[in-house]
C-alpha cells in the first residue's frame, strides 16, 4: 500500500490547514505524525478503522481526524494553529504487519 500525504502549506498563527492522506487501498487505522527541526517525530492523531480516535494532548481541542473509507482517505483538520505546530507531518498505517509512512508535508505557522 502507498500513502500520499498533502495539504500543507504556509499560515498565520490561528489560521486551518486540512491535510490529506489518500491511500492506494483500503487500511484499517491510521494516524498522524510530525517532525519539527531538531525534534523526534512525535504521533499528533490516530484513528482506528472503527472511527475511535485519540489526540496529543498538545493538540486536543483544535486537531480533528477523520476518515472517508470509501476514497479511502483520512484527513487532519487543524484549526486554531499555533507557530509551535510547524513541522512536517507524515501520514503512517500498519498494514499486514508493515509500517507504511507517507511521504511528508510540510505545515509552517507564521507568529
Amino acid at each position: 500500500v502507498q500513502l500520499q500525504a498533502s495539504g500543507g502549506g504556509l499560515v498565520q498563527a490561528g489560521g486551518s490547514l486540512r491535510l490529506s492522506c489518500v491511500a492506494s487501498r483500503s487500511i484499517s487505522s491510521m494516524g498522524w505524525y510530525r517532525q519539527a527541526p531538531g525534534k523526534q517525530r512525535e504521533v499528533v492523531a490516530q484513528i482506528t478503522s472503527a472511527g475511535t480516535t485519540t489526540y496529543a494532548d498538545s493538540v486536543k481541542g483544535r486537531f480533528t481526524i477523520s476518515r472517508d473509507n470509501a476514497k479511502p482517505t483520512v484527513y487532519l483538520q487543524m484549526n486554531s494553529l499555533k507557530a509551535e505546530d510547524t513541522a512536517v507531518y507524515y501520514c503512517r498505517a500498519p498494514y499486514y504487519g508493515m509500517v507504511v509512512w507517507g511521504k511528508g508535508t510540510q505545515v509552517t505557522v507564521s507568529s
